[in-house]
């Protein structure tokens, strides 16, 4: 099964979203960039 993204160009803007860390506390994208840079990583599952 192919899957084809577009892929974002350097210093194209993220959406915002949230989601649950460890804790199961809610964290948003907007919450984290407003206490300075942030580094996004997605990584692939495996399977």
């Amino acid at each position: 099964m192919a899957v084809h993204s577009a892929t974002a160009g350097v210093g194209a803007k993220a959406p915002d979203f949230s989601l649950p860390d460890r804790d199961g506390l809610m964290v948003s994208l907007a919450g984290l960039i407003a206490d300075g840079p942030l580094v996004l990583v997605f990584l692939r599952g495996f399977g």
